[in-house]
């Protein structure tokens, strides 16, 4: 696939560490353009220098629909259109149960979980619609199938991401656009590092990498416009 996505354009939102970094790096040895997106402006500098000229940082708060305009605008400026998105952020709490969680708390995960996804997504649909072609890729978690105790937040989160791809699918399919949702297991990111207690060694040395997740989303943006992958389950096999 070393030029799978020769001359497109991919936001990938999320990409200052972990799934969303792989995802950027692993578009753009695909041949694509790449614009970084994330709160931690020095992070994607880095990245962008790392990548190269085909890369363009443009810090972004999710959570400000301002702001995620101002990223669309950006990355058309820079490269006339889009051709995909991914949105990869997303973050957990320590204090997740019922017993401890607070309604400050609750409102913080589904404003950068599921409302900064919506904001991406309805910024990014009317250069898709112009196009007649897009591909908008989000990154959930296998908690979805499988309840664990990742928090209630988290989860409830993550199962909207579920609705906003499907739903957003049949509204624009006549427009060329398509959506697909990536359920990974336990992916050796810092996000673990917010898990109330720490996941064993011989545990994490079983999990998936985040190039494993990039792959995949490199795997799903690789396919011909005529197809769709509307869910992709991501599991780590020994575990």
């Amino acid at each position: 696939m070393s030029h799978a996505l020769k001359d497109r354009c991919a936001i990938v939102v999320g990409s200052s560490s972990g799934t969303g970094r792989a995802t950027a790096i692993a578009f753009a040895n695909a041949g694509a353009r790449v614009v970084l997106a994330a709160r931690r402006a020095d992070q994607l500098e880095a990245l962008a220098s790392e990548i190269g000229e085909n890369a363009l940082s443009c810090p972004t708060d999710v959570q400000d629909a301002a702001a995620v305009d101002g990223l669309i605008q950006t990355a058309l400026d820079r490269f006339e259109r889009i051709d995909i998105l991914v949105y990869a952020t997303g973050t957990n709490i320590p204090e997740r149960s019922l017993e401890v969680l607070t309604n400050e708390t609750w409102d913080m995960m589904i404003r950068t979980n599921l409302t900064g996804a919506y904001y991406c997504t309805k910024a990014v649909l009317p250069a898709m619609r112009r196009q007649q072609q897009g591909l908008i890729i989000y990154i959930s978690t296998v908690a979805v199938q499988m309840p664990d105790l990742s928090g209630i937040s988290y989860q409830a989160s993550k199962h909207g991401l579920v609705g906003l791809a499907h739903a957003t699918f049949k509204e624009e399919q006549e427009n060329g656009i398509r959506t697909s949702i990536i359920f990974p297991g336990l992916t050796d990111t810092p996000m673990v590092l917010k898990r109330p207690a720490p996941t064993p060694p011989e545990v994490m040395a079983k999990a998936l990498q985040p190039e494993d997740v990039a792959e995949a989303c490199l795997f799903v943006a690789a396919l011909p416009p005529r197809t769709r992958v509307p869910e992709l389950i991501l599991l780590p096999s020994g575990l």
